[in-house]
């Protein structure tokens, strides 16, 4: 279940409703605003580096003045080439700090990404499906340091 605040008061947010689907999206805002800064400002192309994971690439495929779109993936080496996975679609609402995962080509193949994904009911539970994905994998990324050239860190001193 995901807590909302508004206004000093808390309130229960039921999964796969479309008050939690809204809370997933500000949460996949932070957890994005985390990893790249300045949302506004994606570069075309990026390349992350992690000393954990595999290296995170990202590609703005639309920009606008209130939104980005923008295609996040890991590529694999197989017997067929190279192939994205996961490969989704996500959507950057400026003004209103939102990110939606809109798309995902394929199922994903990431173990620890494969278990979040399901086949969907209805447009909601898609929605719900694909967010969730896009915020456990920002998690994952977070996690595992993931680090883009263009984002400045704030320094820390110890």
């Amino acid at each position: 279940m995901f807590v909302e605040t508004i206004q000093q008061r808390v309130r229960l947010v039921r999964p796969r409703s479309f008050a939690g689907l809204m809370t997933v999206y500000e949460s996949n805002h932070t957890r994005m605003k985390q990893l790249l800064g300045d949302l506004r400002s994606v570069p075309e192309h990026a390349v992350s580096a992690s000393p954990t994971d595999l290296s995170l690439h990202i590609c703005v495929q639309e920009r606008s003045r209130y939104t980005t779109v923008m295609q996040m993936t890991y590529w694999f080496d197989s017997t067929e080439g190279s192939v994205a996975d996961p490969d989704l679609s996500v959507r950057i609402y400026h003004d209103a700090r939102l990110v939606e995962a809109v798309d995902c080509a394929g199922n994903p193949r990431h173990a620890v990404l494969r278990p979040l994904w399901r086949p969907a009911k209805s447009e909601l539970e898609q929605r719900w499906t694909l967010n969730i994905l896009l915020n456990k994998w920002l998690e994952f990324c977070l996690d595992n340091r993931h680090a883009f050239p263009h984002v400045s860190r704030p320094v820390t001193h110890r």
